[in-house]
């Protein structure tokens, strides 16, 4: 059997951030699953709307997505 030749978009990030037109890596914060009778109304509201990633990070993410950006 022969590997494949290329690149390959890593899934799990795939499906956990997005990249926008300007370049701007979108996600959704953790602790929105379970236990939310526990966390106030304020932080529940906030946990609903992603989130812009940080730019140190937005590299380690990029290159994990080759064909997004």
């Amino acid at each position: 059997m022969r590997r494949p030749k290329g690149i390959k978009t890593r899934k799990s990030v795939s499906k956990r951030f997005k990249i926008t037109a300007s370049g701007k890596v979108l996600f959704h914060g953790a602790g929105r699953r379970h236990l939310l009778q526990g966390k106030s109304p304020k932080r529940r509201r906030s946990l609903r709307k992603g989130s812009v990633l940080a730019p140190t990070d937005v590299y380690r993410i990029t290159q994990n997505l080759p064909f997004s950006h």
